[in-house]
């Protein structure tokens, strides 16, 4: 008998998608997620471990309809052994006791070493971050010197079959703005489906205007300008997604600041040290980590995070004069 409920919250919104950050930690310092010097890490012993990441997964997939989960960090791939915890998680099986969908999301420099044992542990599905193809500025904005290392990563991600690979594009004005048209290209050229993801205001410095977001409308239109797109019907991802006409691929673009998609939002986080956040901008976290040490029964979880879920709110106020921007940056929350 299937025992699984549906994860509705008070708006009548079905949770089906599981984020889990692996670690708050990053080898990268992106001015748009990372202060580059001060920051404190949490400690190893804070930090869910692979078998609590699985019995909360388990208890997510087996008594809800949960139908993908994606891992994030931080930096996922830093995290030691992690083509393990990918093998445990591949065991996990939705409604119709098909594999759940696995995803991860990752800056890539660590791929040449780990696409081939990801893949063969069960990963299905890779987005990968990159945010200029200029070297001299991808220093600028990561402060590491590691743009062939990326690349190198991207193509050791094709050779290991992930397919499609989703590039991560965060389109800021005056930093990479001029390169829309360029991403376009290389991920034609490539095979890969670019995603352009509005700047958030989740920055490590604080420094977040909305000036300095790039919209998507003016995204668009300079893509248009030189390819004809049509827009595929919109699902619960996030991104709206357009092919080119001429049937060479398609892109993405996430409009979280000026085209909010919360009427649709289908997810949940669950933080490196086990917290449960119902929204990326949250004010709020939920303890899962304690009640998982503390060895309560499953159906004593099921009402946690049936309680969590109802509290989610109707959407973010980016842009309101009520909007609250969330004490922790993107790393320590999970992107």
């Amino acid at each position: 008998m299937d025992v699984r409920k549906h994860l509705v919250d008070s708006y009548g919104r079905e949770i089906r998608d599981l984020r889990i950050s692996v670690t708050d930690r990053c080898n990268f310092r992106c001015t748009y997620c990372l202060p580059e010097e001060g920051i404190e890490w949490l400690p190893r012993s804070e930090l869910l471990t692979f078998e609590e990441i699985t019995a909360i997964s388990r208890v997510f997939t087996e008594r809800f309809y949960i139908e993908s989960i994606r891992l994030t960090g931080g930096e996922p791939t830093i995290r030691a052994q992690l083509p393990r915890l990918v093998a445990m998680l591949s065991s996990l099986t939705n409604h119709q006791g098909q594999k759940i969908n696995l995803s991860m999301t990752t800056n890539g420099v660590t791929l040449p070493l780990l696409a081939d044992p990801l893949r063969e542990a069960g990963l299905d599905r890779i987005n990968i971050s990159l945010d200029t193809l200029r070297p001299d500025r991808f220093l600028q904005i990561t402060k590491r010197p590691q743009f062939e290392r990326v690349l190198e990563g991207i193509e050791a991600a094709q050779s290991a079959g992930f397919a499609p690979i989703k590039l991560n594009v965060v389109a800021m004005k005056g930093v990479n703005d001029d390169e829309i048209l360029d991403f376009v290209a290389f991920g034609r050229d490539h095979d890969l489906q670019v995603r352009f993801i509005e700047f958030m205001p989740l920055d490590g410095a604080n420094a977040w205007d909305r000036t300095d977001v790039l919209s998507a409308d003016e995204i668009l239109a300079r893509i248009e300008s030189v390819y004809p797109v049509d827009p595929i019907k919109r699902t619960a991802a996030p991104a709206t997604t357009y092919q080119y006409r001429d049937g060479k691929g398609s892109f993405g673009i996430i409009p979280t600041v000026t085209k909010p998609f919360c009427g649709d939002c289908d997810r949940v986080r669950l933080s490196a040290e086990g917290k449960i956040r119902t929204c990326l901008f949250a004010l709020d976290e939920h303890d899962l980590r304690g009640l998982v040490r503390n060895n309560v029964p499953s159906e004593e979880l099921v009402a946690q995070i049936e309680s969590i879920v109802s509290t989610k709110w109707a959407g973010h106020s980016i842009g309101r004069v009520n909007f609250i921007r969330p004490s922790k940056s993107m790393s320590q929350i999970g992107g």
